[in-house]
């Protein structure tokens, strides 16, 4: 009897939770700052702070610890809240699955990405096809790898453009262009003088990524380049975004990995600089990624524009 009112109890706590104070939770995280995330989100502090603590109550635990200089999860928070970024993302899909729906395919396109549009290739890739198509309503979706495959395969986004390949059965890939990977620093950490950095000169510096999408391309250049685990720098994730990765890397707390792409964000006392190794400058590969049942015209024209653009190299003579 005890088990089925403990059941009943978390049931009745479960659908009390607001989608609004996931989201009040996760921004206040993101900032550091209830107040920071009232005035980001628009609201007065004493809603978003009474929201987040009715939160903490339906849950059964405090989220966050309070001090005079700002929160931080709680090591129980950091769970919660990483589930809650889960649940955001789906809703946010299924929101983007009905609008998509209710469109049709011709004239549609959605267009999902894990990577800056601040610059570089993909940003010219979308202003080119919007010029060539104004009357294709483009949408753009950025998400996790994770997500993004999920909305692939169900049919939320048409393409997905990504560092690295998606392995999934029935999507199709091709191969786009290259980006070289940068190191962000600090404009007065002592690497920042050099006009080039190698990988060796980062082995006893901090790097920040972030939990959210930071890709196994990052991980796999870290084992590539430093054989030996002792050998390797200080790795420390967060769950926060790129953009917030570049304030903390602002703020002296490390140093940060990032695409060719993202130097079009610039950033108040950040500098950008090559990571090079013996062979030259580091660099990722970028695919386009679609279903191959999806017969959406516009994906095609999508598809064309960036065959066009980005030939793949022919493949080498056999010997």
């Amino acid at each position: 009897m005890m088990e089925i009112e403990t059941r009943k109890n978390r049931r009745n706590a479960a659908s009390a939770i607001e989608l609004q104070q996931l989201r009040f939770a996760v921004v206040a995280c993101d900032y550091g700052s209830f107040r920071r995330a009232a005035e980001v989100l628009s609201v007065k502090h004493t809603v978003l702070s009474r929201s987040i603590g009715q939160l903490e109550y339906l849950v059964g635990t405090s989220l966050f610890e309070r001090s005079s200089g700002g929160i931080k999860p709680t090591v129980t928070g950091q769970a919660v809240l990483r589930i809650a970024r889960l649940i955001l993302e789906q809703v946010d899909i299924l929101v983007d699955t009905g609008k998509s729906g209710g469109r049709g395919d011709t004239g549609h396109l959605v267009i999902g990405f894990y990577t800056s549009v601040s610059a570089g290739n993909l940003r010219a890739s979308i202003g080119e096809f919007k010029k060539l198509h104004p009357q294709i309503e483009l949408v753009t979706m950025e998400h996790s790898r994770f997500h993004l495959l999920t909305a692939l395969r169900n049919g939320t986004v048409d393409v997905v453009v990504s560092p690295g390949p998606l392995v999934s059965k029935d999507v199709k890939s091709l191969l786009l262009w290259s980006e070289r990977i940068l190191i962000s620093l600090p404009q007065d950490h002592c690497l920042a003088a050099r006009e080039m950095i190698y990988w060796a000169d980062l082995r006893n510096e901090k790097i920040l990524l972030s939990r959210i999408d930071p890709g196994r391309e990052i991980d796999d250049l870290l084992i590539s380049k430093f054989v030996l685990p002792d050998d390797r720098p200080t790795v420390e994730r967060h769950d926060v975004s790129r953009g917030i990765i570049k304030n903390l890397t602002s703020m002296g707390m490390g140093l940060s990995l990032m695409m060719e792409s993202d130097i079009g964000a610039s950033f108040a006392g950040l500098v950008y600089r090559d990571l090079h190794d013996r062979m030259g400058p580091s660099r990722v590969e970028f695919y386009a990624h679609w279903r191959g049942d999806n017969k959406n015209p516009a994906l095609k024209r999508f598809l064309d524009l960036l065959a066009e653009r980005y030939p793949s190299p022919p493949p080498a003579l056999g010997g």
